[in-house]
This record gives structure tokens, sequence and C-alpha cells, in this order.
């Protein structure tokens, strides 16, 4: 099987330069990608700099013989996410591939998470998303070409405890990979959503004693098949923990029908309604919500009798 290249394509990548940013970052470029390696060098709660971490990974991948330059904005402003898409525009011409991986993590229960912690985490994970994407969508749908991979988490399908910024942040991160998509597919442009599971630096206090082998490599090949050219799907997710990767997706049920409903019908019915034989999948890109609708108004239609 021939190797898949990533040849004279540009890849920004956030929070590359420890875990698995920093996987991704080398595997590209050991494929040809020229990288921006965005760092601020940031402690797991968000505070303080290092710029050491970004360069590093440049001077390795330079050492390996690649192209690389290091960017330490934060993706937390929009000033920031735009320095970083400049990095790239500036520095190699253009921008392929967006990779947006940093992260930060605050813990705390529902009942006692304070405002800032929330809002720290969302500014980092999920608005930190939209500053990337923002300023560089316009250039892949200018160049009829790009690979978005945004980073969620199983904790953004089913939540966790002690996490709710976090959650919340990459439940919101699923919307904007789909509108990306949707907006994208005329252009040329796809967006994922990667789901990965690996010890890292977010894993500190946590007991990792009885998992199985989880380093960041594992979920690098995974990421770097949807940043690729040949990559063929948009608007969908991926996971990929502990050599498992898996399709996660949205689905409905076929749901029932009445003209009108009260609260004791809805309970004499719902258990027809939750089921989920013959579910009805939706993909996002490029008309899920159009279907979703024509399916809908065609049940209730047909329930009214006018078809």
């Amino acid at each position: 099987m021939a190797e898949w290249r990533f040849d004279d394509r540009v890849a920004v990548i956030t929070g590359a330069g420890r875990g698995l940013g920093r996987a991704y970052a080398l595997l590209l470029a050991s494929r040809g990608a020229k990288v921006v390696v965005n760092d601020p060098g940031v402690g797991m709660g968000g505070e303080g700099i290092d710029a050491g971490p970004a360069e590093d990974v440049v001077r390795e991948i330079r050492d390996a013989g690649g192209q690389a330059v290091a960017s330490t904005a934060s993706v937390a402003t929009a000033q920031g996410g735009q320095a970083i898409i400049d990095a790239a525009l500036d520095t190699f011409g253009r921008i392929d591939i967006l990779i947006h991986n940093a992260g930060i993590v605050r813990r705390g229960s529902l009942s006692e998470l304070s405002y800032a912690d929330f809002e720290t985490v969302l500014d980092v994970h999920l608005r930190g998303a939209f500053h990337v994407v923002r300023p560089a969508f316009p250039h892949m749908c200018a160049a009829g070409y790009g690979r978005i991979v945004l980073t969620g988490s199983i904790n953004g399908l089913y939540g966790n405890e002690n996490v709710v910024n976090y959650s919340v942040a990459k439940a919101g991160m699923i919307g904007l990979s789909n509108v990306a998509a949707i907006e994208g597919a005329a252009h040329g442009v796809k967006s994922n959503l990667i789901l990965p599971g690996a010890v890292t630096r977010m894993a500190e206090g946590l007991d990792t004693s009885a998992y199985p082998p989880m380093d960041p490599e594992l979920v690098a090949p995974a990421v770097g098949w949807l940043a690729h050219e040949n990559c063929s799907i948009s608007g969908e997710m991926l996971i990929s923990m502990a050599g498992r990767v898996a399709r996660a997706y949205v689905a409905e049920t076929q749901g029932v029908f009445r003209p009108s409903w009260t609260i004791e019908q809805m309970d004499e019915q719902m258990a027809a309604i939750r089921d989920t034989d013959d579910a009805l999948l939706f993909p996002p890109a490029p008309t899920g919500h159009i279907d979703h609708l024509r399916h809908s108004f065609a049940m209730a239609s047909k329930g009214l009798g006018k078809v």
C-alpha cells in the first residue's frame, strides 16, 4: 500500500507542544506536511506560559528534515486565534489542515464549580475552536480545499462527573464541526471530530494503573486519516481509544405521531417513542437538518391524511 503523504500541505495544530498534539505534529511532519506547532506552554489549568514545548517539537521536526514553525499565541482569544492562523499564512503562504487539540482541565462538581473555571475551560476548548476555525475557514473555502479536525470527547457524548465545563465544551464542538462540514461541502472543505483517549497530562490525578496501552501515538493515525486529502467523510465523529477506532453518531427513533397530545397520552406512548428498532440516521453533511425536517413533516402529513 502506498504511503499517504502530506507533501506541500500546511497544517496548524493547537496544543501541539506535548501529548496528543505533539504526536499529530510529528506524524504529519514525517509525511511531508509543513506544521505550525501552536502551544503557549501553559499548565494543565491554563496558568503560566512557556515557549519551550512548542520550540522543542519544532526542533525535533527540523532535525528530522521537516519544516515547522512555533506559535505561542493562545486560542483563548480571537486575537490569539487570528495570530495562529496568520503564522501559517505568513510563514508558508496557506493553510490546508487545522487540528484544534488545545485543552485544559479545571475540575469541580456541578454544585461547586466556579463561574471563572467554567468560562476559562470553554475559552480554550469551545471558543478556542471557533477562534481558529473562523479565520481559517474563509481561506480554505477560497482555496477550494481544507481539512478541519476538532477534538471532542466521550465526555461530550455521555458526560462525566466533576468536569461539567469540559463536557459542555466538547458537546458544543459537535455543532461547530457540523456547521463547518455543511458550509464547507461546496468548497472542498471537510470537518470532523476526533474523540481521543490517551494517557497524557490531562489524566494527572486519575488512577490509570489498570488501563491498557493508551499512548498518544495510538490516536495519531486516525487524526492523520481525517486530515488527509483522501478522507472520505465529513460531519462525523471518530473515537480512538486504546487501539479501538469507532464511529460515534446521533440517531433518532422512528417516534410516534398524533395530531394532538395530552400528558397522559405521552406516558402511554413513551415506550413506542423510545423504541430504538429501525432507528433513523441523518448525517449532518450535507443536508441532515433538512432531511430531519422532511421526515418529520412527511410523518405529520401522513398522520393527518394529506398524502
